[in-house]
């Protein structure tokens, strides 16, 4: 791997992550004008292309992604498929959802293709600034101190605020940091979960179905308290998602809290696919796992070595851990890097998410958002690596035609 030894002074599109949307976004670009390579940097602190993705995938001890094969970063949808011809059982029923080390492997071939090693610069942006002039621009500040300035910013950073339930922020008394913590936070290979430790999991998602199947491994004894019964769904969204059959109402509903209200109801929550459920049902049987449906943490006490925690039923157990596996909330507001932005271009924001003009950029601006905060234009799968292509669809025209 080459990474570039100095910082530009000038650029016209920094990209501010290194994830898989943010490769999405360089191979998209690449294919309509190859000139671009030179005129664009992509900033993560690791300077390595996915690497927070590939470690949060192992760190879970996921098998294989949620998504088929025809998503991924390339502008080729059978790409993957090809790549695979040699390797079908890395390729999971149903729809061939690609196996992590498979789809790591295409990445890095993608990478290579597209000769994108030195696209990233390693370090860290912790700000993003406005430059009010004859030609507007933004400077990109580094940790470190360092800057740059950009003509056109694309924020490509993924995930947002880790989130805990309610009760946590009422705890009183001390207790071991790591007795409590989020399951974004997780590693099962370093967690040192000894067997027979119980080990409390709150959230209803495909992680923590991840989490309690890699404590079983482990011989420890996991439960899992879902506020709702079990849900059980292939996809994060329905399919029709990625298409005009659901899109085309939604794009054509100009009211964005009505856009918002679409998102929260075909996303529905937390879900596992059938197979991680079978395997929790596995595990119940087999005295593992305990999966407690409609269950309501009210409040925990940490006292003699273990959690003791109440159920708004009055109910209680104890466990010697508790990892809450409760997701992120996304709000652009709460984003440090958009301070400055959002000071300077103000934006209407709807329960978090910036409503962004057709080529998702913030209103007069040169600032494009991708992920979730561009789930208001692009959908319920905004977050995902389907909503990675759709945004594209969206920003490149504009990078390369200036509009």
């Amino acid at each position: 791997m080459t990474t570039p030894s100095l910082l530009p002074q000038h650029l016209d599109l920094a990209i501010v992550g290194a994830g898989p949307q943010a490769l999405t976004l360089v191979t998209h670009l690449l294919q309509k004008r190859s000139k671009w390579r030179h005129r664009l940097r992509v900033f993560d602190g690791s300077g390595i292309w996915l690497s927070r993705w590939r470690s949060q995938m192992q760190a879970q001890e996921i098998e294989h992604l949620r998504s088929p094969a025809v998503h991924h970063p390339d502008p080729d949808p059978y790409a993957l498929r090809r790549f695979a011809e040699f390797r079908p059982q890395e390729l999971f029923p149903p729809y061939d959802l690609p196996g992590t080390t498979l789809f790591n492997d295409f990445c890095a071939e993608v990478i290579r293709r597209w000769d994108l090693h030195s696209c990233v610069y390693p370090g860290q942006v912790c700000r993003i600034t406005p430059v009010q002039r004859s030609q507007p621009c933004f400077e990109i500040i580094l940790q470190d101190g360092r800057s740059c300035r950009a003509h056109r910013v694309v924020l490509a950073t993924g995930g947002g605020v880790l989130q805990f339930p309610d009760w946590v922020q009422s705890l009183q008394g001390e207790y071991p940091p790591d007795r409590l913590v989020h399951g974004n936070s997780v590693d099962l290979a370093t967690a040192n979960v000894r067997p027979g430790e119980r080990i409390l999991i709150i959230g209803g998602g495909l992680s923590s179905g991840h989490l309690a199947l890699g404590v079983a491994r482990r011989g420890a004894i996991s439960t899992l308290a879902i506020r709702r019964s079990l849900q059980e769904k292939l996809f994060d969204a329905e399919p029709g998602w990625l298409g005009p059959k659901y899109l085309k109402s939604f794009q054509a509903e100009s009211d964005s809290v009505s856009r918002w209200q679409q998102i929260q109801e075909a996303r529905n929550g937390g879900s596992m696919t059938p197979e991680v459920a079978v395997q929790l049902r596995r595990g119940v049987r087999r005295g593992e796992v305990r999966i407690e449906e409609h269950y309501r943490v009210v409040r925990a006490q940490w006292q003699a070595q273990q959690w003791r925690v109440e159920c708004s039923d009055g109910s209680h157990l104890e466990a010697e851990r508790i990892w809450c596996a409760t997701g992120t909330t996304l709000d652009i507001r709460q984003n440090p890097l958009m301070a400055d932005v959002l000071a300077t271009y103000p934006t209407q924001i709807i329960q978090g998410l910036p409503v962004l003009d057709a080529h998702l950029r913030l209103p007069n601006s040169q600032l494009f958002v991708m992920g979730g905060y561009a789930a208001l234009q692009v959908g319920p799968v905004a977050r995902n690596l389907a909503g990675g292509r759709l945004a594209c669809d969206r920003i490149v025209p504009a990078i390369v035609r200036r509009v």
